[in-house]
């Protein structure tokens, strides 16, 4: 069972197949198993590790709080412990904002990532004007509403249960996760780390919309911007066909030397 050393925090991951690193970064309601459609679809052309952030499925639990500024490091122990170079990071939602900090950590490891569904925690007062507005109608409805499309929960009520289970092995909960956004980077800092940043949202995501996570890419210089049309915010368990492709699509798209400011 592979475990990586944070700080003296245990924390869980699985690595499957071989080529071009890719490792994701769940979400809050998720861990290292909500990614099976990923890993299957993918593991042929490239290596997959998923990991668990602290307080999330099979990783320690034991703290008696969490913190989310903690999550960063939790992504860099396991880089570094299966020594990763050129890896792709990508988050799902809120674990953005881990992945993000993680890579500006580890530049020298993480060459390009993914921020799906999010805007990774950038420090701007525009794109937090824009995230607050989108926020505050997401707030209106019930929450599986927001990451599930209705149509999906009545054809496929089986996928839609089990997507709610995933979340009862977790300890650490949303709250935990909501300070990684404090003193977020700049885009400046993220354009001088060299590392590519792609968006990646869906066209029915009703957490965050289009509008807003395109005016980021505007935003970020040399960014990468990839929106699925008819896909809702938890895209990676609705429609995992487009999202497996667009992962694909942008880990052999971002591959190569960084450009650094």
């Amino acid at each position: 069972m592979p475990i990586a050393d944070s700080d003296g925090t245990s924390i869980y991951y699985e690595r499957h197949g071989s080529g071009p690193a890719i490792l994701f970064v769940h979400g809050s309601g998720g861990h290292h198993a909500a990614w099976w459609q990923q890993v299957a679809s993918l593991r042929e052309e490239f290596t997959v590790v998923t990991v668990d952030l602290r307080g999330f499925g099979k990783s320690d639990s034991s703290m008696p709080e969490f913190d989310g500024q903690d999550f960063p490091g939790d992504v860099v122990a396991v880089l570094d412990a299966e020594d990763l170079t050129d890896a792709m990071l990508v988050g799902q939602s809120i674990g953005s904002v881990a992945a993000l900090r993680a890579g500006l950590m580890r530049p020298e490891r993480v060459s390009s990532v993914v921020l799906g569904h999010s805007l990774g925690g950038i420090s701007h007062p525009e794109l937090k004007e824009l995230a607050a507005a989108d926020r505050a109608e997401a707030v209106k409805l019930p929450v599986i509403d927001r990451l599930l499309t209705k149509r999906f929960q009545q054809e496929r009520a089986d996928l839609t249960f089990l997507f709610q289970q995933m979340g009862t092995f977790n300890v650490a909960r949303m709250q935990d996760l909501r300070n990684l956004d404090t003193n977020g980077p700049s885009l400046e800092e993220i354009q001088a780390s060299g590392v590519k940043v792609a968006f990646l949202a869906g066209e029915k995501d009703a957490v965050l919309s289009v509008k807003t996570i395109t005016r980021a890419h505007e935003l970020l210089p040399g960014s990468h911007l990839e929106i699925v049309e008819g896909a809702p915010h938890s895209m990676y368990w609705e429609t995992p066909r487009e999202y497996n492709a667009a992962i694909a699509r942008l880990r052999r798209t971002l591959t190569g030397p960084k450009e650094t400011a």
